[in-house]
């Protein structure tokens, strides 16, 4: 099944720049680092990947040169965001090469602020014209608006189209309801780095991550674990990342895991305004914790 291939630990890519232009040698460098390190999938212009500050040209660049470096060898999801409206999300559906991804990612639209009724129709528009699979992403932090749990089942049913959800409400109620009474084919994945253990636990099939980035093979290591029932070791994976996590987020994503990504001399900490790059003192916070972790790592 389709779904499948989207079980484990995908990568929400950073977009890396370099004075103020997208850096594909560095990018190139990520998508190296990443696969390398065990991740199952990658998602191309998510939240994490500055979607939203990138023109269109740019976005259709960073896809292609995504997909030829990737080779096939993990599947590709395309972000699709942006679109504070459906017409304007569909045309964009109609207007992007999608030829060689495994499926589309888009979030609630943001700001309008919509219904449950509003999200189900602009789903279900989404559904009507894309050529592929879509994997649901509920972000109120992002989006201001959650999708209950009532809503994304209401979807799931509604479509074999809808073959996941990125579940970043923080709710851990919602998410399990949301497992309980899901199709047996669709797939719970965590948004939330830190509560990827305890979603799996519950019965979520993986996440899609900003963490590995960076760290591809501890994190990957500890979802590997967890999904074959080896929760010590994946208790012990989780917890030496546990004190990374907050400062990843502390000066706004994706400023903070590509100031880690900075550190490990895989790409610059350039973010685009409005965002800026993380404070020296979260800078020097995360060294700290990143000398910790490599003295005790578990794997």
């Amino acid at each position: 099944m389709k779904q499948q291939q989207f079980n484990g630990t995908g990568v929400a890519l950073v977009t890396p720049y370099q004075q103020g232009k997208v850096d594909f040698e560095a990018l190139e460098k990520v998508i190296e680092h990443v696969i390398g390190g065990g991740v199952d999938f990658i998602v191309s212009l998510g939240s994490t990947g500055e979607a939203i500050m990138l023109t269109t040209a740019e976005c259709k660049e960073v896809f292609k040169f995504t997909l030829k470096k990737v080779t096939e060898r993990v599947p590709v999801v395309a972000g699709l965001f942006g679109a504070n409206n459906t017409l304007h999300l569909i045309e964009r559906v109609r207007n992007y090469d999608l030829e060689g991804f495994s499926a589309i990612m888009s979030s609630n639209p943001s700001y309008v602020k919509p219904t449950q009724e509003g999200i189900f129709q602009h789903y279900m528009a989404l559904e009507a014209v894309s050529p592929l699979p879509i994997i649901i992403y509920n972000v109120p932090g992002r989006t201001a608006s959650n999708m209950t749990a009532d809503t994304t089942l209401r979807l799931a049913h509604a479509s074999k189209k809808f073959i996941a959800v990125k579940e970043a409400s923080g709710q851990m109620d919602q998410v399990v309801s949301i497992i309980k009474h899901k199709p047996d084919d669709f797939l719970v994945l965590s948004g939330d780095d830190s509560l990827t253990l305890p979603i799996i636990a519950c019965g979520g099939r993986g996440v899609i991550s900003v963490i590995a980035n960076a760290l591809p093979e501890q994190f990957s290591g500890m979802v590997r674990a967890a999904l074959h029932g080896d929760f010590e070791t994946a208790r012990c994976i989780n917890l030496d990342l546990h004190d990374i996590h907050p400062l990843l987020y502390v000066d706004g994503n994706p400023a903070g895991i590509k100031a880690v990504l900075k550190i490990m001399g895989i790409c610059s900490g350039e973010v685009r305004l409005p965002l800026v790059p993380v404070r020296e003192s979260t800078l020097e916070n995360l060294k700290v914790e990143l000398e910790k972790m490599y003295a005790g790592m578990a794997v």
